[in-house]
């Protein structure tokens, strides 16, 4: 998988221990996502940076236009605990451990936040314990310093059991230099002091704190709970010289602490380097960096995470949203850590400090895994259906944060059933203004389209009326290389906000993929053999005809010198996307030619192949040529076509090989203990499902007629259902690489997908029939030997054979009760129904019948 997208994808998916929490309050603010302090702070927040990119975020999340009103139209209409659960879930939350020390009015109990995430704890904080105690009075007698411990130590050892953590706030009330050896005189003139002072009682003498702070730190010790130290970066109390965490060292260093679990809450801004300097030399030292993060500008936000990471170990480190009041505040600290982390951990793999398994497992680390070690904490998953938000565009290999001042135009790009590429064209400012939050309508009977003609096709079970959104997918958003002032970007097909529609294909291919990758732990991934033919166009009696741009042979060096500039132009363009080429080469066929796109997950590759024919297809047109993907090319076929050229060339395919990775590692070839097939029984079983299930799968891979004309023998596929180890004959090829330890297998490679299907819905399909293999652990038929001759006579046998028509695809997926209960029998029955459009077409038999493909496709 390419390594960015890897990392990005963990850093969205990975749920949240957000363990430095506060309770939410039932209060109707005006300005609910501002931070929650008081005073002159909170009146100027409206003009800072923090602000303005907060408001907007938000605005993006309930899908309201940019303005406080609209903010608070969304969340009244939503109410509390809706608007609460579209934060937690877009946050993606699995825990939260809330000090509810604070006060605020109108605070929710603990027990209302359980119905947003299902793991909550308690965070004590043992000043406000003491303060509670000494409001309450010594019921008639004089307060000791005695009588006030043990009901003060046995008010923690009580809470002890209800509880995950104790909290200090010691930095702010008198310092972070503990005096370790304060005596019992001196905590008792301390708590004198406090008690003249009057009520509301403040905990503030340095004696007496330090010493409550020493007893709960043993309490805590005896009862293997962590102690949480607020330090650094908060109310305006907080006098930031004697706050350095350095000051802990004495504290430290005493014999009886060695064995707290200690972290510094905020990391100790802004001694940032002493805390992590800290966490790098005393086992016990955590930092959690909470609240570091929603406050600076973003630059200021990777530059305090890239300091704390210099020092402190990374699985010393947690991260917490600093969620306080309003549900909004715990969404943007998480989307804000997200991103912040994702650049830090990205630029350490750049800078080849880690390998990309390692930046994964660092992300899993400081979101969650650190904290439910330190805390002891049994986290189940909970957010495995839930669509994780994506990084802001910023964090994309494009840059995407605002409009280009030379576009016009953005093509909104979608797929149907029958592959058409299909757009709407809208200015820029309309795209930004409206189109890029709220999409554009289509109607739902765009699905009912077949690559014959724009006639709705009779047999679907798609309502007649209605509409959904195509709302543009940011992160595919990209200039057009052959038309400079343009952009393109894929969309998804929403039912409402949120909501996807069942027949968006990017959908299909994300629901499946999920699946796989929560009951598996797999991601698939996907390199691809992009096959199309170049041609040019000639007048032959009158009339324009095409014809083949070169007659070379395969691998051809003539061939690239005919095509070099658009090949050329075909290469840096998909480089400039981030789109890799590994090699491109002349085909069988005359004026056919193969690119190669380089692994990347399956999601990923989907999309990198829709822009990949457009790019090709652009940039043929401007060179004066027609690009075609056509399965299966017949000159004379294609009115009125040249029929002095061969009718044997080799159709265009778009072969897929395919890996499974784990945590960043390819888990589809066999390492240690390699089988008889050098792949491992996770790679084999999928295989195994792949093969059981794949004339099925043909309905989607190979959509029209044209494609089953394609397989034919001696011509780099097969017609049989069969594997084999390096085997290019065969429909499915086990593959070892050059560099590959000899007899392991890397990936297998597909021959029964073409330039006709639709990616999403054909990676979609091999990842059902991959993950029955898997659940079934099923086993693999033997390797079919490359001069094996067990077909030659076997031509009548359906039972081992490609289907040898759409029909017969058909007939097969219908027969196929996982793929009936996995994609639906109304979303086969839309699909059979455009099938059955392209096989009457195809019936009527004319000479001309193809003549739509080469320009479909």
């Amino acid at each position: 998988m390419d390594a960015f997208e890897e990392l990005k994808r963990a850093v969205e998916r990975v749920e949240i221990v957000d363990a430095h929490a506060h309770n939410i309050v039932a209060l109707d603010s005006t300005v609910p996502f501002l931070s929650c302090f008081s005073g002159d702070i909170l009146s100027d927040s409206p003009h800072t940076l923090d602000f303005k990119r907060s408001l907007n975020e938000i605005c993006e999340l309930y899908g309201s236009s940019l303005s406080l009103d609209s903010v608070q139209e969304s969340r009244g209409r939503l109410g509390l605990a809706s608007s609460a659960a579209i934060c937690f879930k877009a946050a993606r939350i699995a825990a939260l451990l809330i000090d509810d020390g604070i006060k605020l009015d109108k605070t929710l109990d603990i027990k209302w936040h359980e119905s947003l995430v299902p793991t909550v704890g308690r965070i004590l904080q043992v000043e406000h314990v003491a303060e509670k105690i000494l409001e309450q009075g010594s019921k008639g007698t004089s307060w000791t310093l005695g009588s006030f411990m043990e009901i003060f130590t046995k008010e923690l050892k009580s809470e002890a059991k209800n509880i995950v953590a104790f909290k200090s706030i010691v930095a702010y009330r008198s310092g972070l230099a503990i005096n370790i050896e304060v005596t019992v005189k001196e905590a008792e003139e301390g708590l004198n002091d406090i008690l003249c002072a009057g009520k509301p009682v403040r905990v503030s003498n340095k004696s007496f704190v330090d010493y409550i702070f020493m007893n709960a730190l043993e309490v805590a010790q005896n009862y293997d709970l962590p102690m949480q130290i607020d330090t650094g970066f908060g109310d305006k109390d907080l006098d930031l010289r004697p706050a350095n965490p350095l000051n802990l060292r004495n504290l430290l260093e005493d014999k009886r602490f060695t064995k707290n679990r200690l972290v510094l809450l905020h990391a100790s801004f802004p001694f940032l380097k002493e805390a992590s300097y800290l966490s790098s030399v005393y086992p016990q030292v955590y930092l959690d960096f909470g609240l570091t993060i929603p406050k600076f500008s973003f630059h200021g936000m990777v530059s305090s995470v890239k300091e704390i990471l210099e020092l402190a170990p990374m699985n010393k480190v947690m991260i917490s949203t600093g969620g306080i009041a309003f549900a909004e505040s715990f969404y943007l600290g998480a989307k804000k850590a997200r991103e912040v982390v994702f650049d830090v951990v990205w630029d350490v793999w750049v800078d080849s400090d880690v390998s990309i398994a390692e930046a994964v497992a660092a992300v899993k680390d400081i979101f969650a895994e650190n904290a439910k070690q330190f805390y002891k904490l049994d986290v189940s998953k909970r957010y495995s259906d839930v669509k994780p938000q994506p990084l802001s565009p910023s964090f994309q290999k494009e840059e995407l944060n605002g409009p280009l001042t030379d576009v016009s135009l953005v093509r909104i790009i979608w797929l149907d059933f029958s592959a058409q590429h299909r757009c709407r064209a809208v200015p820029q400012q309309r795209f930004y203004s409206s189109v890029k939050m709220h999409g554009l309508g289509l109607t739902v009977e765009c699905m009912r389209l077949s690559s014959i003609t724009d006639n709705l096709c009779e047999e679907n079970s798609l309502s007649p009326s209605g509409e959904v959104r195509i709302v543009p997918d940011v992160s595919t958003k990209c200039r057009l290389p052959w038309v400079r002032n343009q952009e393109m970007v894929l969309v998804d097909m929403l039912t409402e906000p949120g909501k996807a529609w069942q027949y968006c294909p990017k959908d299909v291919l994300r629901r499946f993929s999920t699946i796989l990758e929560d009951e598996f732990g797999l991601v698939m991934n996907v390199g691809i053999e992009v096959e199309f033919y170049l041609l040019k166009s000639v007048i032959k009696d009158g009339k324009e005809t095409w014809a083949a741009i070169d007659r070379s042979s395969y691998c051809s060096t003539a061939a690239i010198d005919v095509a070099s500039s658009v090949l050329e132009e075909v290469f840096v363009s998909l480089q400039s996307l981030n789109i890799i080429v590994e090699q491109l080469h002349s085909e069988a066929g005359k004026g056919q030619f193969e690119i190669v796109l380089g692994y990347t997950d399956c999601r990923r590759a989907a999309n990198n192949l829709i822009i990949t024919h457009e790019i090709i297809k652009g940039i043929a047109r401007k060179h004066g040529l027609l690009a075609s993907f056509m399965p299966r090319y017949y000159y004379d076929n294609v009115y009125p076509w040249y029929d002095e050229y061969s009718k044997d060339d080799v159709g265009s395919g778009s072969h897929l090989h395919i890996s499974l990775s784990k945590n960043g590692e390819n888990v589809f070839m066999a390492s240690i203990e390699p089988n008889r097939y050098g792949m491992t029984k996770i790679g084999e079983s999928f295989m195994a499902g792949v093969l059981d299930h794949l004339r099925s799968i043909c309905v989607f891979t190979m959509p029209i007629e044209n494609s089953y004309e394609r397989l034919m023998p001696k011509s780099w596929n097969s017609s049989y259902l069969c594997w084999g180890l390096e085997c290019k004959e065969l429909t499915i090829r086990a593959c070892c690489p050059p560099g590959a330890p000899d007899g392991v297998v890397t990936n297998f490679e597909i021959k029964t997908f073409d330039g006709s299907a639709n990616p999403h819905l054909g990676l979609a399909c091999i990842i059902i029939a991959g993950i029955d293999g898997l659940r079934r652990n099923l086993p693999i038929p033997d390797p079919v030997e490359p001069e094996a001759d067990v077909f030659d006579h076997n031509d009548d046998n359906d039972d081992i054979r490609v289907p040898a028509s759409l029909r017969c695809s058909i007939i097969h997926i219908f027969s196929d009760e996982w793929f009936k209960e996995m994609l639906g029998e109304n979303f086969l029955i839309t699909r059979r129904g455009i099938c059955s459009e392209e096989i009457g077409h195809y019936m009527m038999g004319r000479d001309e019948k193809y003549v739509h493909c080469v320009f479909n496709y």
